[in-house]
């Protein structure tokens, strides 16, 4: 199934080149079936590369998806026109009286900085204490992840001595948990940033569970315990050349940066990268919009606050009306 984004969205052509299926607004206003309704909070400052990321992951599921993009009003990127903002993306005065099935909250290049001075720190605290009531379940990507579990459980980043950079071998510590369900034992996934959270930071909130974790990257995906807030902690978005931009940019400004581990073949940048972690990537976002999103939300989303309170009903209907 699609998902359904605005006509004029430049991914559109992208991923319609690729064969993957998308749905104007104007083909899903004749389908009678309520698509799921995702909300991403876009912090990467390159938009249309992470859009058509995202929509890549999230169209190649047998769901229907409604995807609105989210910018902050209280920062303007540089890297995109205001009239591009205006076009595709709303800002939260647009959506606080909406409700969704999901938010997706990116990562950014702003974690060497306190959570405090980050220009639109105090407008990310609104929108995640406005998605307490008006969303069913989250999903924190990197540094998104970062600020997440700081406002939710107060727990802070750390600075690394090096960017952590590449692609890392992890492992399933809870096999049984949905969000990993046919992950192999051992799985790849990029990572692309210079803090961490800490282990016995996360283990001393008994509400946390910790899912996955790499002996090289550290903390990969946390989740707590009712599941409604999943954080990962690297770029499992990521495409095939994403890594190799970011390194032959910092190369370019003369930054100190390492080739990004695991990630070229022979690691010989000349002879390009080499993809081990779309399959569990893909899985990550089809098992999260199926179990943690799909399956637990009501079809009638003004019942929303209901529903977390009580929890998942089996028995309720989700997203087809059977009356």
């Amino acid at each position: 199934m699609p998902v359904k984004i605005s006509d004029a969205l430049p991914a559109r052509g992208i991923l319609e080149r690729e064969n993957i299926f998308v749905m104007t607004e104007k083909r899903a206003a004749s389908q009678d079936i309520r698509p799921l309704r995702l909300l991403i909070l876009n912090l990467m400052p390159l938009k249309t590369s992470t859009e058509t990321s995202l929509l890549r992951r999230l169209s190649n599921t047998p769901l229907q998806i409604e995807v609105d993009f989210l910018r902050t009003a209280t920062y303007t990127s540089k890297h995109s026109s205001s009239e591009y903002l205006e076009e595709f993306y709303k800002t939260f005065d647009e959506v606080c009286k909406s409700t969704y099935d999901g938010l997706i909250i990116t990562g950014a290049p702003v974690e060497t900085m306190e959570f405090e001075q980050v220009g639109y720190w105090d407008e990310l605290c609104k929108i995640m204490s406005w998605a307490d009531e008006h969303v069913f379940a989250k999903l924190f990507l990197c540094w998104g992840a970062q600020a997440g579990l700081y406002y939710h459980y107060g727990i802070g980043k750390q600075p690394l001595p090096k960017k952590k950079f590449g692609v890392f071998k992890h492992r399933v510590l809870v096999p049984n948990t949905p969000l990993l369900r046919g992950f192999d034992d051992r799985f790849f996934a990029p990572h692309s940033r210079h803090t961490e959270v800490r282990r016995a930071d996360v283990e001393a909130v008994g509400e946390l569970h910790i899912l996955s974790d790499s002996e090289e990257a550290g903390l990969y995906i946390v989740s707590s315990e009712d599941g409604r807030q999943v954080f990962v902690f690297g770029h499992p978005e990521y495409d095939k050349d994403t890594l190799d931009q970011e390194y032959r940019r910092d190369v370019g400004k003369g930054l100190p940066i390492e080739i990004p581990a695991n990630y070229y073949t022979d690691d010989d940048p000349a002879k390009g990268p080499m993809v081990n972690w779309y399959s569990h990537a893909q899985l990550l976002y089809t098992n999260w919009l199926n179990y943690y999103v799909y399956q637990t939300t009501p079809f009638d989303l003004s019942l929303l606050p209901a529903a977390r309170a009580h929890g998942p009903s089996p028995a309720a209907p989700r997203h087809i009306r059977l009356d």
